[in-house]
């Protein structure tokens, strides 16, 4: 029998970006499959969250995210320009945004197409390798599509002339990874227990054993 696990993820989440290479190789070698639930970041959920944080916070994140992409082997550069626009004069979060929406939003739609992390893998590679700039312009966001087997253009229409819908998707994920044991991202659901963090993964696969993960093809 397939195992199933939830995946609430962000666009906007580095750490989110380093899972998901290990996600993609766990679902090509064994039998489990991810139901891929893209979240809004918390700057945009709850920017207020980000207000009280110690000021150690931000620059311990910005050299922790570059060593760990570099010990897992992953090339790695902070978004240009960031899927989600801060002002940083007073390193608040506009209310409005020009990316991240429509850019969930997309990827609900691939996971409702059954191309969920193969998109999130392909878009998180654009925006976070280094290898690409101005991801949101040209042709980068097809390309990625088409790298998950998607057709561009009606990925791109859905997320216009779906918009509501696919908002209220978002939404009511937001509300069901809070009610799985936690808010943060990347976070894992699986048999009710949560594991939140890229760093959990060994546990997920250890708990995926338990219940008697199986080799494809064996």
């Amino acid at each position: 029998m397939t195992l199933t696990y939830d995946l609430f993820w962000s666009f906007r989440s580095p750490y989110s970006y380093m899972i998901t290479p290990r996600l993609v190789a766990l679902e090509r070698d064994y039998d489990v499959r991810g139901v891929i639930r893209p979240v809004y970041p918390l700057a945009v959920r709850t920017p207020e969250f980000f207000e009280t944080r110690d000021p150690l916070w931000f620059p311990y994140l910005m050299m922790d995210v570059y060593r760990e992409a570099a010990f897992l082997g992953l090339p790695f550069r902070w978004p240009m320009p960031d899927p989600v626009k801060m002002d940083f004069a007073t390193r608040t979060y506009p209310k409005e945004q020009p990316h991240i929406h429509r850019l969930t939003r997309m990827g609900v739609a691939a996971a409702e197409r059954g191309k969920g992390l193969d998109y999130l893998h392909a878009v998180s590679h654009t925006l976070w390798s280094g290898t690409v700039d101005n991801w949101h312009e040209g042709d980068h966001l097809d390309r990625a599509a088409e790298l998950a087997g998607l057709d561009p253009a009606e990925l791109s229409a859905a997320a216009d002339t779906e918009a509501d819908r696919l908002h209220a998707v978002i939404e009511e994920s937001q509300a069901a990874q809070r009610a799985a044991g936690h808010w943060g991202v990347p976070m894992i659901a699986f048999n009710g227990e949560p594991f939140f963090g890229q760093d959990r993964f060994d546990q997920f696969k250890w708990r995926l054993e338990q219940q008697g993960l199986k080799r494809r093809g064996v």
